[in-house]
């Protein structure tokens, strides 16, 4: 019996150190009943509200990985008191309407673009300059002569893509719904919704003639990871990533999904406009799944009824009158 024991302490002597050196195991992404990996529920992208889409100048000359998790809550706390203190006004929501639930505590990263190294949007080129100074810009200040003076997001249209989804103060939940063939993610801003097909080969896109606010989309499965391609987006969509970057007809984004664990999905997008940049960027998000947090209802304010004239009057009507 001892014999035995001094053997088996032996073995476990010489096998600890290899179980202890192989980790925990890779997580084992969930399946839906047809087999593909299960996106399926409830989000929110919340923490990342206030996340510099480029790298702060405190950070010059570092990489995310550089910033200590120390560093990191330190500087999304002060972005979250800021920006309650900034909306602490008689002109904007009572206090506690969402400030309770601004907590950016979890945030995941200092900054969003992850290439080039710089963290910085790359620069645009001729063409992308003159598009920019060309392109009507949204009047927000004295007042807006017409409803085409206002942006697309503004006439509660569309936010277009990639803007739907990325991080603001309110409205950053999303559901992702899936079937055989297809994947449907809805965003809590505008409740709009991408229906993208899932097929083993990427099929064509849709004719280039054809254009959408939130691109045209297809998809199809790496492995774990669901790759997205998007083109075919219209002109006036509100790409916003870049605060306002107008873009050409060759804007292409590609996303790349995958869960991390069972509460935290991936997304790594990269964008090319080789008519407007000189080279592509890639920015990576976490969306954080919520198992009892649903997207709520989105309230618009459709008639644009109370924005200001040019004269300063409030209320100016720019659609039609009631009972026409």
């Amino acid at each position: 019996m001892l014999k035995k024991s001094l053997v088996a302490v032996v073995v476990m002597g010489f096998l600890g150190p290899v179980l202890l050196a192989q980790g925990p195991k890779p997580y084992k992404v969930p399946r839906t009943p047809w087999g593909d990996p299960d996106f399926s529920g409830n989000y929110t992208n919340l923490y990342e509200a206030g996340t510099p889409m480029e790298r702060p100048a405190q950070f010059d000359g570092r990489k995310l990985s550089d910033v200590t998790p120390e560093e990191l809550k330190k500087f999304k706390l002060n972005v979250q008191e800021t920006t309650i203190q900034r909306f602490e006004t008689p002109f904007d929501a009572p206090s506690n309407w969402w400030q309770d639930a601004f907590r950016l505590g979890n945030s995941a990263q200092a900054w969003m673009i992850t290439d080039p190294d710089d963290g910085h949007i790359p620069a645009r080129t001729p063409e992308g300059q003159a598009r920019q100074l060309s392109a009507r810009q949204t009047v927000y200040a004295g007042g807006s002569d017409s409803w085409e003076d206002r942006s697309l997001y503004d006439r509660c249209i569309t936010r277009g893509f990639p803007t739907s989804g990325m991080p603001t103060i309110y409205g950053n939940s999303s559901r992702i719904v899936q079937g055989p063939g297809y994947i449907a993610i809805q965003y809590e801003m505008i409740h709009e919704t991408r229906v993208i097909p899932i097929d083993r080969e990427p099929r064509p896109h849709a004719p280039k003639k054809m254009r959408f606010d939130m691109g045209d989309s297809r998809a199809h499965w790496e492995g774990d990871t669901l790759v997205v391609d998007s083109v075919g987006f219209t002109p006036d969509t509100p790409l916003g990533l870049s605060y306002g970057m107008r873009h050409s007809d060759k804007l292409h984004i590609v996303e790349r999904m995958r869960l991390k664990d069972p509460d935290s999905l991936e997304v790594v997008m990269t964008i090319d406009d080789p008519e407007a940049l000189t080279q592509p960027w890639t920015t990576t998000r976490v969306f954080k799944r919520h198992r009892d947090w649903t997207i709520a209802e989105y309230v618009c304010e459709q008639n644009n009824r109370n924005l200001v004239d040019a004269t300063g009057r409030a209320g100016i009507i720019l659609a039609p009158p009631s009972g026409n």
